[in-house]
């Protein structure tokens, strides 16, 4: 059973099509259209992504009672959804002068907590002037 969840670094996409629209300043929400992905900020370098996978494996670990599983034949990610449902499926990020109003160090990820690879759908709404 799959335990590890895939990070994908979504910062440099936002940032372009926070470029695009032409909105200077507002909001930008990210929701995740699916119940075991999340979107989240990280500070994201190869030991926090390591952190996370064990934080994740520790506070919700990947295992065949959950009862998702035996209710549903053939199914092993339960603990995918409880781990979806404690993160969340959205975020939102204030836009100053054009610009994500990130910190140094924050960078904007979607997780997928899935057990197998599947195509996940991103909203992103840009409301501002």
């Amino acid at each position: 059973m799959k335990g590890d969840a895939l990070m994908e670094n979504l910062t440099g996409a936002m940032q372009e099509t926070l470029k695009k629209s032409g909105i200077t300043n507002g909001t930008v929400t990210l929701f995740v259209k699916h119940t075991t992905a999340s979107v989240m900020i990280i500070e994201d370098e190869p030991g926090i992504r390591a952190d996370t996978q064990k934080f994740w494996n520790e506070i919700i670990p990947p295992k065949k009672d959950w009862e998702h599983n035996t209710r549903n034949a053939g199914e092993d990610n339960g603990h995918s959804h409880l781990r979806g449902q404690l993160q969340g499926p959205s975020l939102t990020v204030p836009v100053v002068q054009g610009a994500l109003t990130l910190g140094t160090w924050q960078q904007i990820v979607l997780i997928d907590f899935d057990t197998r690879a599947r195509t996940r759908d991103l909203v992103i709404q840009i409301i501002g002037e």
